[in-house]
């Protein structure tokens, strides 16, 4: 039986392929249309998973939606008729979009799918799930457990913001549910627009900006916005909010409350807006840690599997690890709404059609590479077209070559087998650099990524020898984890350096491996297994020969603004637009000194900044 499942119309559209239960292949549209956050019909993405696994359309037994937008459209209504005549400016601006193409979104669907393949009765394949049982489904299914509880919390489904909900087998039923307006996702989001980076993608910015402050504001958030019960349950106060009605997230009331206006986008960052970041990361994660001390007390199960936007805080996601709440967690890679495609898919394969579920004692995403791949032929022949020069080498040649640029200090461009499916780049569509240098975080925000100074980088490590970098007990192969580098790593601070706030802490080093040493000594870490992804092992191994440490940087190949590449021409202009230094497509091996100087480009304005 083969299932696809589509996510679309909100943001980051995906397509994602079960042959009998299994995940087969899993695309966001963005990495092929080069619009970050694509919301679109996943045309390319479908053509993707089809291609890459060699399905026809024809072959296609059901095809699954991962929500159900006319339950969207009655809370749009019902929110606005509980508010009125508040808010009637955007209602009136909202409506005529929502009658037009959501009301009958699946009219839509259908003709959208009718482009692909005129003469198959779609409307007898099509399946709609609802959100967060979506979400739920992409989180349990794939996981190593037999058994398991489920957390979904992101900013709103159809009318739930945060679920539980219990695995057992085949089994997935929703258990208990908060709803719209009273959201852990969108509370986040409020201070997201508050510290003047953008909603829905911004919010990682607020993670990373939070060990810079003091969670100054974490009392004030919840004795005015957030009333908070011991079982982690919430309502907030909509009177600091305009997200219901109006066309931003806070109000007025809101800006009294925290000392002055909104900070603008790209002005400068402020001890205040580290301070806001440090507060509501604070009371996010006493959020979630009260929801799993609930869901553990009232359920019983020892393992846990989350989902949703917020499931992609990796800080709380580490301190709920370390808390011994739940023995096991797992965590969905694609948590945000590009997973409910595979979600949707799993719905109609378990619960619909009442297929058994096998599990083997390892998670079913196949490391997260589940997005199309190039043979070194094609990637030959793409390049050429693009005018680079590059040399063809053997496989063992082009670990020798990259690990050595790494141990150069130079950043490396890695472009490798199957691209990932998630927000996180895990070593098949990568930007690699010397976690030891001092010098590399500051280097690659600023000459190669073109964003924030402050943004933390990510550390790749050898799994057999996380424990020896960092405390944390298990794998984190997904970069869903935060744990803290390891004692003996650590370089000890001046009582001057310590005497530092705000961004001043950012250019101490702090341990063996600074570049990847958040300011608090935390770092987001990503466990490199050979199992899922023999090359990228290979390679940090050789680097480790070479130097003796098995950490490397790892963050997304892209610069700001911009999708993750999706193809070798994609992976050129990346190389050509930025200070990267070295490309390895497969295995043609590009040297940025070799390359026609004509084809360098300005790419730090190329993208809308995110």
């Amino acid at each position: 039986m083969r299932i696809l499942g589509i996510s679309a119309y909100y943001h980051d559209s995906a397509a994602a392929l079960l042959r009998d239960g299994q995940v087969v292949a899993a695309a966001q549209e963005e990495r092929f249309t080069r619009k970050k956050h694509d919301a679109g019909f996943p045309h390319q993405a479908i053509r993707s998973c089809l291609e890459s696994t060699g399905t026809q359309l024809a072959e296609i037994d059901y095809v699954a939606f991962y929500d159900k937008p006319f339950l969207k459209f009655e809370r749009l209504l019902e929110t606005y008729l509980a508010f009125a005549p508040r808010g009637f400016s955007s209602f009136r601006k909202a409506l005529p979009v929502w009658v037009k193409d959501k009301l009958f979104q699946k009219n839509e669907i259908l003709k959208q799918l009718k482009t692909l393949q005129p003469k198959i009765r779609w409307d007898d394949r099509l399946l709609f799930s609802e959100h967060h049982l979506s979400h739920a489904a992409s989180a349990y299914y794939p996981s190593p457990f037999k058994s398991a509880a489920v957390l979904t919390m992101d900013g709103v489904g159809e009318w739930t913001t945060t679920s539980v909900a219990l695995g057992s087998g085949r089994e997935l039923k929703v258990t208990k549910e908060i709803h719209f307006p009273h959201s852990l996702g969108l509370l986040y989001s409020a201070f997201t627009y508050y510290t003047g980076f953008k909603v829905n993608s911004g919010e990682y910015k607020v993670m990373g900006l939070a060990p810079y402050g003091q969670p100054k504001y974490a009392n004030l958030i919840l004795e005015n916005l957030v009333d908070l019960k011991d079982d982690g349950s919430f309502r907030l106060n909509l009177e600091y909010f305009d997200y219901c009605t109006g066309l931003t997230m806070t109000n007025d009331k809101f800006a009294e409350l925290f000392g002055g206006p909104a900070r603008k986008s790209e002005d400068r960052l402020t001890q205040r807006e580290m301070d806001l970041a440090a507060s509501i990361q604070a009371v996010t994660e006493e959020v979630v840690l009260k929801l799993a001390k609930g869901i553990q007390k009232e359920t019983g199960e020892k393992n846990l599997c989350l989902a949703g936007g917020v499931a992609l805080n990796c800080v709380a996601n580490g301190k709920l690890a370390r808390s011994g709440i739940f023995e096991r967690l797992w965590m969905q890679p694609a948590a945000g709404d590009a997973g409910g495609a595979l979600g949707a898919a799993m719905v109609a394969y378990h619960l619909f059609n009442r297929k058994p579920r096998t599990v083997n004692g390892a998670d079913a995403m196949r490391g997260g590479y589940l997005g199309p791949q190039f043979s070194n032929e094609e990637i030959e022949r793409r390049l050429r077209r693009s005018g680079a020069v590059f040399e063809v080498l053997q496989e063992n040649e082009i670990i020798e070559s990259c690990a050595a640029s790494l141990a150069e200090g130079k950043a490396l461009g890695w472009f490798q087998g199957r691209m990932e499916f998630g927000p996180r780049a895990l070593g098949a569509r990568s930007i690699l650099g010397d976690a030891r240098s001092p010098s590399m975080q500051k280097q690659l925000n600023l000459k190669v990524k073109y964003r924030e100074s402050f943004r933390p980088f990510a550390p790749a490590v050898l799994a057999e020898d996380a424990g020896k970098y960092f405390d944390m007990k298990g794998e984190s192969p997904y970069m869903l984890l935060v744990a803290d580098v390891a004692e003996e790593q650590r370089i000890a601070m001046t009582d001057e350096e310590k005497a530092l706030f705000g961004i001043d802490k950012l250019n101490v080093p702090r341990s063996s491996i600074p570049a990847v040493t958040h300011v608090d000594y935390s770092a987001r870490i990503q466990t490199v297994h050979k199992e899922t992804n023999p090359k990228f092992h290979q390679l940090v191994s050789s680097f480790k020969e070479k130097t003796g440490c098995p950490v490397v940087v790892n963050t997304s190949f892209n610069v700001r603004g911009e999708p993750i590449v999706g193809s070798p021409e994609d992976a050129f202009r990346c190389f050509m637009g930025t200070e990267i230094e070295r490309l390895a497509v497969g295995n043609c091996f590009l040297k940025k000194e070799h390359q026609d100087p004509k084809l360098r480009v300005s790419y730090e304005n190329q993208f809308e900044l995110d």
